[in-house]
């Protein structure tokens, strides 16, 4: 019997060749017991309160600053891709106002259990063969994947804060192995942005203060995904019809020119989460809720923020039709759900909400719901 050639060792080549094996896009390495200028733009992101309502961004501001702050043993970084491509450029969809535009990236499953399970897999058989300690991320942990991933030359970091690649523009998730060994690092990738600012000149709120340089509290994916409670009056307007993040910075990059469109299965849209009616939407209770979003990111911002984001949109529509889908909602039991409702229908037909103002405004117990009320 002809004997079982050997195993090749678990060196960096081997390391970038499993992660490809197992669909990765990109794998690449960098060291992690170096400074960088990384610490100091995220302490100065927080010192000015760009943050907003993620206070966990303070909290854990001196263990994200550098991944030896977490895990002081930390030496080197196995840092991963993801091409998350959309077939088409998602721009077009804020021109259908009668539909709620989902970011791409959440219009199928979540990324964050599509590749933290390979990551796994990967660290699993690294730490097994070498004895190597290892810890893997996947978004979830203060751990900076961006800087790491400029870093380990996967891609840059744009004016629009996000890694940009030549490869595959601006659409890449990571994730990152870090490992107590000293592992050969790759070259950096240099800034490729130029002069060009097409991503800062779309933002719909103007969240970009400088290039490289964003207040969360205006940005569009902040505001839907993390912002709790009602909107600010100024920026409802300018939210469209997005209602779970923003694609417009990522999309306009003249980089995506190179993109591919996902190979991975898991991130092609389900039809019922692209391009779906206002309407339908805005009929979800908890239970429609929890099912149409079973497995996908949206989920995780619950059903009062979704609707609230529906509202929002539906008073951007200019379709009067909406209004009832508006109306159902002056009951709620969550208030930035009745506040929401309030404003939306106020913007469709300043009439007829003065008319439900006679019906709704004594019996309204919340002080923030009765101000937008006081509004129309």
């Amino acid at each position: 019997m002809a004997k079982r050639p050997p195993e090749p060792p678990w060196d960096e080549a081997r390391l970038k060749a499993e992660s490809l094996a197992l669909g990765f896009s990109a794998a690449r390495i960098c060291r992690v017991d170096e400074a960088w200028a990384a610490a100091d733009h995220l302490a100065d992101f927080v010192a000015k309160g760009y943050f907003g309502q993620m206070q966990w961004m303070e909290d854990t501001l001196y263990r994200r600053q550098h991944p030896t702050h977490m895990w002081a043993e930390a030496r080197s970084a196995l840092v991963l891709a993801l091409n998350y491509g959309p077939q088409h450029n998602p721009l077009p969809l804020l021109e259908r106002r009668q539909e709620g535009v989902i970011s791409v990236y959440a219009q199928n499953a979540d990324y964050h259990d599509v590749m933290k399970k390979r990551l796994k897999q990967i660290a699993r058989g690294y730490a097994q063969s070498t004895g190597h300690d290892v810890k893997v991320f996947v978004d979830t942990a203060p751990l900076m994947e961006k800087p790491l991933a400029h870093k380990a030359g996967i891609g840059w970091q744009g004016k629009h804060t996000n890694v940009v690649s030549r490869e595959f523009g601006s659409w890449l998730f990571l994730g990152v192995m870090l490992t107590a060994a000293k592992l050969t690092p790759d070259e950096p990738e240099v800034d490729h942005c130029g002069s060009c600012r097409k991503c800062l000149d779309i933002c719909p709120t103007k969240a970009f203060v400088n290039p490289y340089e964003l207040d969360a509290r205006r940005c569009i994916s902040y505001l839907t995904i993390e912002h709790k409670g009602a909107i600010d009056r100024a920026l409802r307007p300018l939210m469209g019809n997005r209602i779970y993040g923003c694609d417009d910075c990522l999309a306009i990059c003249p980089w995506n020119k190179f993109a591919q469109t996902a190979q991975e299965s898991a991130f092609h849209p389900r039809p019922e989460l692209k391009g779906a009616l206002l309407a339908d939407l805005s009929d979800l209770d908890e239970a429609g809720f929890r099912e149409v979003f079973r497995g996908s990111p949206v989920k995780r911002i619950g059903r009062e923020r979704f609707i609230r984001n529906v509202l929002i949109a539906i008073g951007n529509s200019a379709e009067p039709g909406l209004i009832p889908a508006a109306e159902r909602h002056l009951s709620d039991g969550a208030a930035s759900i009745r506040l929401s409702a309030v404003w939306a229908i106020a913007q469709l037909d300043q009439a007829y909400a003065h008319t439900l103002k006679a019906r709704h405004y004594e019996g309204e117990a919340d002080s923030a719901v009765r101000e937008e009320w006081d509004l129309i």
